[in-house]
């Protein structure tokens, strides 16, 4: 039976690397998965999902406003697809995931979506939100704090280091920015006593 899962952590816990080892699995078995990511975001290249480690496959790409169900629906009209998997799935609109899960009830094919769960104000995605409200299964990829507790926050820093508190909520690129930090150092850093 086909669900849908979200992978979710911080900045630069290897939801990527994660991603690109489970899709090289069904590889492995001659199973022929879907990888997609966001449009917009091209750091690894235009349409490829690339980990800090090096690794890196080609990818189909989704934009905002992209019905994802009938994305993936043509998809595999074309041919048989053992998995889609979704990278930076926290740039997801709500909309989207509902396609997704439709995607994986009415085509019955399996849906892993890797992503932040919260931004740099400690705020949800709106694509996480949904997924954490829609999803079959969580998992959560774990990264460590400084201190060697488990990081589950990330702070955004400016040119000097010091923490940002407003901006955007999402900014492509500049990872040396971002640091993950257990709630403790996330609240120290931000100034929240």
């Amino acid at each position: 039976m086909a669900k849908l899962y979200f992978h979710y952590s911080t900045m630069n816990a290897g939801k990527s690397t994660v991603l690109l080892q489970a899709a090289h699995n069904y590889v492995e078995r001659g199973m022929n998965p879907y990888l997609l990511t966001a449009q917009f975001d091209n750091r690894a290249g235009e349409g490829r999902i690339g980990s800090r480690i090096g690794i890196g496959k080609e990818a189909d790409t989704f934009g905002h406003d992209e019905d994802l169900f009938v994305k993936i629906k043509n998809h595999l009209d074309q041919g048989p697809c053992a998995c889609v998997f979704i990278d930076e799935a926290q740039f997801l609109e709500a909309d989207q995931v509902w396609q997704l899960a439709r995607a994986v009830d009415d085509l019955n094919v399996p849906v892993m979506c890797f992503g932040l769960r919260v931004d740099f104000r400690g705020e949800l995605f709106p694509g996480s939100a949904t997924l954490l409200a829609l999803a079959d299964e969580m998992r959560e990829i774990r990264t460590i704090c400084h201190c060697g507790k488990k990081a589950t926050m990330v702070v955004r820093q400016d040119e000097a280091g010091q923490a940002l508190r407003d901006g955007a909520q999402i900014q492509i690129g500049g990872n040396e920015t971002y640091v993950s930090l257990c709630r403790r150092h996330w609240r120290a850093a931000v100034g929240d006593s």
